[in-house]
């Protein structure tokens, strides 16, 4: 039997949260959907998620990479997608491309939303080996 990996989703916007959580559950994902960076924060603080995707911003406009970092300092083995429209709305770019950016940021990918579902699953097994 295989193992069923467990994907922290943290999101406030509820359509998105609900389609990516509903696709991600029907490729074999166990989801842990939640709306807010607090209640990411708590999901971290009682368990180990396989995964993670973040939205970059939720509460503030910095509580994906404040949760890229507390993930990270916690569990540095987790991968963490981050998962953003903020070049869309801003017009502001960037990327995991140089090292100091990596560093800076804390995530292993950098996924503009609208990313079609079938590119997410890949991505996430990617990054999970699977």
């Amino acid at each position: 039997m295989s193992k069923i990996y467990t994907v922290l989703l943290a999101d406030d916007d509820p359509d998105y949260l609900f389609q990516v959580a509903f696709y991600l559950r029907k490729a074999g994902f166990e989801v842990m959907a939640v709306e807010s960076q607090a209640e990411a924060e708590q999901v971290i603080a009682r368990m180990k998620p396989d995964i993670a995707i973040f939205d970059l911003m939720m509460e503030s406009d910095d509580s994906g990479f404040i949760l890229c970092y507390k993930i990270k300092r916690k569990y540095p083995e987790v991968p963490v997608v981050l998962a953003t429209a903020v070049s869309r709305e801003t017009g502001i770019t960037f990327g995991l491309s140089g090292g100091q950016d990596r560093e800076w940021i804390r995530a292993d990918l950098y996924l503009e939303k609208g990313v079609r579902p079938e590119q997410l699953e890949l991505e996430l097994r990617k990054l999970l080996k699977i």
